[in-house]
């Protein structure tokens, strides 16, 4: 069945799966920066579900979906330019075009599952083959999302051995104050020393005595107790 790619056609289909029991949970579950943050109740794998389906629909739909007041509305946006920046023959433009509404739209970013969804795959394969000097820049931004998505966005970079921006982008990070933000930075080292664990304890032998805690003991996690006693002694 042919399926109206609009904003309100997305919407229209997860109003068909709206749980008043959902959307008590995810209010609890989830911390907005403010108090506009509304829920509909859309089970995250149903959303996910739609989303999928939603893969051509064109970026200023999908722009009107991140000024959603509603949570799952951006959710979907964001989990939309995902599912299709997966695709091996997705063109080129497309991906750009995906990455700048993500960078542009920042603004719509309020929450860590949304910077996950965005940054876990679409941004860093965009930026592989490309200069990441933004990385940069948004590791020194005042917003939280900003640098916790410059920091996930080398999670592509790692699973093709590429540690550097990981390594240089967490020093910059070292002293946030921001738990989920560390907590990030942490669990991008913890991957980083999937690929090379020595490398990684370098790195915490120069560092482990100033990082937060919850950035240490998540970079550490994988280590035996004897290892992570070690480190959490700095």
């Amino acid at each position: 069945m042919a399926i109206t790619l609009t904003a309100k056609a997305f919407i229209d289909q997860l109003k068909t799966k709206q749980s008043d029991t959902e959307k008590e949970k995810l209010q609890r579950y989830f911390k907005p920066d403010n108090g506009e943050d509304k829920f509909m109740g859309i089970k995250m794998g149903e959303l996910f579900a739609i989303a999928k389906m939603y893969g051509d629909m064109p970026i200023d739909e999908i722009e009107k979906l991140l000024e959603s007041p509603i949570h799952e509305v951006r959710a979907g946006a964001v989990s939309i330019m995902d599912k299709a920046s997966r695709q091996k023959k997705l063109p080129e433009a497309r991906r750009k075009a995906f990455f700048d509404l993500y960078i542009r739209r920042h603004d719509r970013i309020n929450n860590w599952d949304l910077c996950d969804l965005g940054c876990l795959h679409m941004t860093g394969s965009y930026l592989f083959d490309k200069p990441r000097a933004i990385l940069y820049q948004l590791a020194t931004s005042k917003n939280q999302w900003e640098r916790r998505t410059a920091i996930l966005s080398t999670t592509y970079f790692i699973r093709q051995g590429d540690l550097d921006d990981t390594y240089k982008l967490a020093e910059i990070l070292l002293k946030d104050k921001e738990e989920l933000v560390n907590k990030a930075t942490g669990w991008m080292l913890r991957f980083a020393g999937d690929k090379d664990k020595k490398r990684l304890k370098a790195f915490l032998e120069r560092h482990a005595a100033v990082m937060p805690r919850i950035m240490l003991r998540n970079s550490i996690e994988k280590f035996d107790k004897k290892e992570r006693d070690y480190y959490m002694a700095f």
